[in-house]
C-alpha cells in the first residue's frame, strides 16, 4: 500500500521535532520534508499527501491557500488565531479535508465528549469553570483546548465559561473542567505527561483525514465520538 506522505511545517518547533521522531515508527507513513520560519513549503508541498502544521498563527492561512493551491489535505495544530483569522482559514480551506484542532489527544478528546455530557446532564444551575496550565514557553494562553472546552460548554449553556491560565516550568499539559453547586463539586481532569501523545494523534489524523472528502473535521470526528 501507497505511504502517507507527509510534510511538517513548525518542523523545529516542539511539536515539530516530536513528529519527525515519532512519524519513522508510525506504519504507512513517509516524511518527505519539513518547513520551519524562512523556508519555501512550495518546494516540498507538491510530493506530500498532507501537510501537518504546528507552527506561528500568522503561517496558517498562507500554508492554508498554498494546500488549496496544491489540493493537499491538512492537520492544524496550531492555536492562538485571531478570529478574522480563523474565518479566513475556513475560506482558504473550503475545498479541502482538514483535522483542524487544539488538542490530538486521545485522552483530552475523551475529555471533551464528557464535557459536554456532564454540561447537558447538570444544567445551568451548575457554576463551571476550567483552568489550564503550560510551560512558560506557552504563548497563547488560554491555550487552544481550553478554549475548546469553553466553547463546548457554551453550546450546552450559552455562555462560555471562565478559564484560567498557569505557565509553570516545562508542564506538558494539564486541563480540569470543574463543575459545582452547593453541597457537591464534579472535576474532570486530564493530564499530559509527553508530547508524543499529541504528535501521535496528529499522525493518526493525517493517515485518517486522506481518505475524507473535503470538509472540516476535528478529533471528534477521526475518533469515531459524534
Amino acid at each position: 500500500m501507497k505511504p502517507v506522505r507527509v510534510v511538517i511545517s513548525g518542523s523545529r518547533g516542539r511539536m515539530g521535532q516530536t513528529l519527525a521522531k515519532c512519524l519513522p515508527t508510525e506504519p504507512g507513513m513517509e516524511l518527505v520534508g519539513g518547513v520551519d520560519l524562512g523556508d519555501d513549503l512550495a518546494s516540498v508541498l507538491p510530493a506530500a499527501d498532507v501537510l501537518i502544521e504546528f507552527a506561528l498563527p500568522e503561517a496558517t492561512l498562507p500554508n492554508a491557500r498554498l494546500c488549496a493551491q496544491h489540493r493537499k489535505a491538512m492537520v492544524i495544530g496550531t492555536t492562538g488565531h485571531t478570529a478574522a483569522q480563523r474565518d479566513q482559514i475556513r475560506a482558504a480551506i473550503a475545498e479541502l479535508p482538514v483535522v483542524w484542532t487544539g488538542n490530538f489527544s486521545t485522552g483530552v478528546n475523551t475529555l471533551f465528549w464528557l464535557t459536554r455530557r456532564v454540561a447537558e446532564i447538570v444544567g445551568r444551575d451548575w457554576n463551571v469553570e476550567i483552568v489550564e496550565t503550560h510551560h512558560t514557553a506557552k504563548k497563547d494562553a488560554p491555550s487552544g483546548t481550553a478554549r475548546q472546552l469553553q466553547a463546548i460548554v457554551a453550546a450546552v449553556r450559552g455562555a462560555e465559561p471562565p478559564a484560567h491560565a498557569l505557565r509553570i516550568g516545562d508542564v506538558v499539559g494539564d486541563h480540569t473542567v470543574t463543575f459545582g453547586t452547593v453541597g457537591e463539586r464534579l472535576e474532570l481532569t486530564h493530564r499530559a505527561n509527553s508530547r508524543e501523545i499529541f504528535a501521535r494523534g496528529a499522525l493518526r489524523a493525517a493517515r485518517w483525514v486522506v481518505q475524507q472528502p473535503p470538509g472540516l473535521y476535528d478529533m471528534q470526528d477521526v475518533l469515531g465520538l459524534k
